[in-house]
């Protein structure tokens, strides 16, 4: 079992091309554990957020919430956003460094809406 989970360096050769579509794979080692424990924190986070966010709409479209509950729900979304938008710009990343790539899986994060 101790072999089923290894972490092993990452070399330049996994980079994974670059384009839009591919998210990004962890690279860690022991001078940069905390900015990458910080990012793997920031990309749960933002996984939430998108799940939240979604659940959101889907009330929204079924007709469930009142007009006032929509539009509260629209300012905690928007300043959740923002939230992640500035910590991430705090951390030196952006929404989309987050998005971790999952091999054959594809990418964690869903891509954004247009």
């Amino acid at each position: 079992m101790a072999d089923a989970v290894r972490l092993l360096p990452a070399s330049p050769a996994d980079a994974p091309p670059s384009g839009p579509s591919r998210g990004h794979r962890i690279r860690t080692g022991p001078e940069t554990v905390e900015e990458d424990l910080v990012r793997l924190v920031l990309t749960v986070v933002e996984l939430l957020r998108q799940l939240i966010e979604r659940q959101a709409i889907r009330r929204v479209e079924a007709g469930g919430l009142s007009d006032a509950q929509e539009e509260e729900l629209g300012a905690t979304l928007l300043a959740l956003h923002d939230r992640m938008t500035e910590l991430c710009a705090r951390h030196g990343c952006t929404l989309d460094d987050l998005n971790l790539d999952l091999g054959p899986l594809g990418p964690l994060l869903a891509p954004p809406e247009p």
